[in-house]
């Protein structure tokens, strides 16, 4: 836990901006180890979104935002007025880190839109950015837990998958905060979390998180979800989503195709909160999303915790 909070079942951060330094929460590690990394460095922060140290797309882009405040140090200190020119390089270095990340090119531009335009230290002005780019995303999952909570009713048993909580945001989460929310009302039973194959972010993460905030959780293989549906075991699917279309389209992890395609078989309920940078003007996205597959390891072993991305 990076800091104290004061909502409950909500202890976990994996972003933090701490003595001049950006802390990230190593998710390598998790979940046999908890350990944090402390960058001072614009590649460091570029080479932790590239080795996915930090993941999820609201995370990367805060961390960015950070790294954007560091990049801005180093040029400064060695091009001094002359930073505006000396910052370019580290920032397309930080867009370049996962170009597949809706939030990453969006916290940089926004980053860029603030340079502040008179002389002197860039670092105080950007930092307050940051700083508010973090803020407004804890803030945004806040909300969306709320209203999504809203439509559940009590005793409600949850399925999620992935992990699209706190780890994957700047806190509290968006799938996760649903559930956060709602069973700080009350209002959930049981939450059911899918393994995720091949990285296993609900093993690893979502369930580690869940149980570090005291919220009951049953880890469950991937294939097992619609048979659990089919017997009355779950109630609500809440997920994350990529992309949100137009017409309702959700795009999200390839292992989630049997969860969401059963809640219409069974008459379950499902939910993706939208956060407002996943929305997309296309009409549909039928047929046209291309898969994003793991090319150097086919699965993730528990407990190893080494990434592929390491020597």
């Amino acid at each position: 836990m990076l800091d104290k909070h004061e909502t409950p079942h909500d202890s976990v951060r994996a972003i933090a901006w701490q003595d001049g330094r950006l802390v990230l929460l190593d998710q390598w590690r998790l979940p046999a180890v908890c350990e944090h990394m402390s960058l001072d460095t614009p590649e460091a922060a570029a080479e932790a979104i590239r080795s996915m140290v930090v993941r999820g797309a609201p995370a990367i882009g805060i961390a960015a935002a950070y790294g954007v405040v560091l990049a801005a140090r180093k040029a400064y200190a060695n091009a001094c007025e002359g930073w505006r020119q000396a910052i370019v390089a580290d920032c397309e270095s930080l867009r370049a880190a996962r170009p597949t990340a809706v939030n990453l090119g969006w916290a940089i531009e926004r980053m860029r839109a603030a340079f502040p335009e008179g002389p002197g230290d860039p670092e105080p002005a950007l930092l307050i950015e940051a700083q508010a780019i973090h803020a407004e995303d804890i803030a945004a999952n806040r909300r969306m837990g709320a209203i999504g909570a809203a439509f559940l009713k009590s005793g409600a048993r949850v399925l999620t998958h992935c992990n699209a909580g706190s780890l994957a945001t700047g806190g509290y989460g968006t799938a996760l905060g649903v559930i956060r929310s709602a069973y700080a009302c009350g209002k959930i039973a049981q939450v059911h979390a899918g393994e995720t194959r091949p990285w296993l972010q609900g093993a690893r993460l979502t369930a580690w998180e869940l149980l570090r905030d005291r919220i009951p959780v049953t880890l469950l293989a991937d294939s097992a979800a619609a048979y659990l549906m089919q017997r009355g075991g779950i109630d609500w699917v809440i997920v994350g989503a990529d992309r949100i279309a137009a017409n309702g389209d959700v795009a999200t992890r390839l292992g989630l195709m049997a969860s969401r395609w059963r809640p219409g078989r069974t008459g379950l309920d499902s939910w993706s909160p939208p956060p407002s940078r996943r929305l997309i003007r296309r009409r549909s996205l039928a047929a046209r999303s291309r898969s994003r597959t793991a090319r150097r390891r086919k699965s993730w072993r528990l407990p190893g915790n080494e990434s592929p991305h390491r020597t």
